[in-house]
């Protein structure tokens, strides 16, 4: 059995980053993974590993705008609507795989998650090849100083999901570079001070924080936008009555964290459950003899 994880997100998210620990955690671990990278812009420094499989060999965003003349979004959907053109080139490249596991590194813009048919296809396709798939979904702990930015990475996590139709898991990336402790000089509160109990408003999505001025999360006056927070807090509680979004917290910097995200994918696509028990060696009288 083949199992793929789509690592996707907005740009920025640390999704190569997470890709390139994610795959020298399975080969520590003595298991057999490959990076199939989908982004037709990325550099080849930008990897810690080697491609196994990589879309510029089919084609290649600066070709793409430099022959057909497209900007870079432009010519992103054309790279990908390409390869939906070709997809018996992907299959052939992922025929010399064996109960492997495959990381897709996804390149970062929005609309190919949201709405572009291109991912669907993909996973249609790599289901009908036999590839259990699951997908990952990053944003990055940034968010969390600006409420109403949270709360549109929440969306477009949930619209990925719903237009994606596989496991799924949202994981909240740069968890290292959120501090509990105001003194921390270590640089470490970049991306803001938080306590456990207010990180966990994030990590299960609380509408209420739209109704709340920033580091006042206990104070819902606000006469001024009273009205409106009201009614965005309505639209949002959408989310809490229906919990389809949560996230697992990712701290690169924290091997125990790693794991616990790679845990999470491995139930997600039931890994190893397919597996037949290994047999024990057969025994004669001779291993028996140090015990004697």
């Amino acid at each position: 059995m083949r199992y793929a994880v789509l690592i996707t997100g907005p740009a920025g998210a640390g999704k190569s980053t997470f890709t390139g620990a994610f795959l020298n955690h399975l080969r520590m671990a003595k298991r057999t993974a490959h990076l199939v990278n989908l982004d037709p812009a990325a550099s080849a420094t930008s990897f810690e590993f080697e491609p196994a499989i990589d879309i510029k060999d089919l084609v290649s965003l600066e070709d793409v705008m430099s022959e057909l003349e497209y900007g870079p979004n432009g010519g992103l959907v054309y790279c990908f609507e390409y390869l939906m053109q070709n997809m018996d080139w992907l299959e052939e490249e992922l025929g010399g795989f064996e109960d492997d596991y495959l990381i897709f590194d996804c390149p970062g813009q929005i609309e190919l998650y949201t709405h572009h048919p291109f991912l669907p296809t993909l996973v249609q396709n790599l289901t009908r090849m036999g590839i259990r798939v699951c997908a990952t979904y990053l944003i990055e702990s940034q968010f969390m100083e600006d409420r109403y930015k949270f709360f549109s990475g929440v969306l477009s996590a949930m619209s990925a999901m719903v237009n994606l139709e596989i496991p799924w898991i949202n994981i909240m990336s740069k968890m290292d570079l959120v501090t509990a402790n105001p003194d921390d000089e270590s640089g470490g509160a970049r991306n803001g001070i938080r306590q456990r109990k207010d990180i966990a408003r994030y990590l299960d999505p609380d509408p209420l924080l739209l109704a709340t001025r920033r580091g006042q999360e206990g104070n819902t006056s606000n006469p001024r936008f009273h009205a409106l927070n009201q009614a965005i807090v309505q639209l949002a509680s959408l989310i809490e009555d229906h919990p389809l979004v949560s996230f697992l917290p990712l701290d690169l910097t924290n091997t125990d964290s790693l794991e616990t995200v790679i845990s999470h994918i491995d139930y997600t696509m039931q890994y190893g459950e397919d597996e037949e028990p290994k047999e024990p060696h057969d025994m004669d009288e001779g291993d028996f003899q140090d015990l004697e």
